[in-house]
């Protein structure tokens, strides 16, 4: 269930009430009895998919700078280079 937040027009105490969405908003402050008006709050960002966390685990496409190689990738080259089987 949702928490709305409301303020009373008279003494400007604010208050907040857990109730759900077929629930009628209150209307009366708890406090003074005056006419209350509910606050409108900012909704809650939820990311979704890969890259937006720390914890998240990239591909090296994409971390690699372009035109530069991975350190695997030079390793590979060095490998290979010396295995091809000709000596210089």
């Amino acid at each position: 269930m949702p928490l709305y937040e409301y303020e009373c027009r008279r003494c400007g105490v604010r208050f907040e009430r857990r109730q759900s969405f077929t629930d009628e908003p209150v209307r009366v402050c708890p406090e003074c009895g005056g006419a209350v008006y509910r606050l409108v709050q900012p909704v809650g960002i939820v990311f979704k998919g890969s890259g937006f966390y720390v914890t998240d685990h990239r591909s090296t496409s994409s971390t690699a700078t372009p035109g530069k190689k991975t350190e695997r990738e030079g390793a590979k080259d060095r490998s290979d280079a010396s295995s091809d089987g000709k000596s210089e």
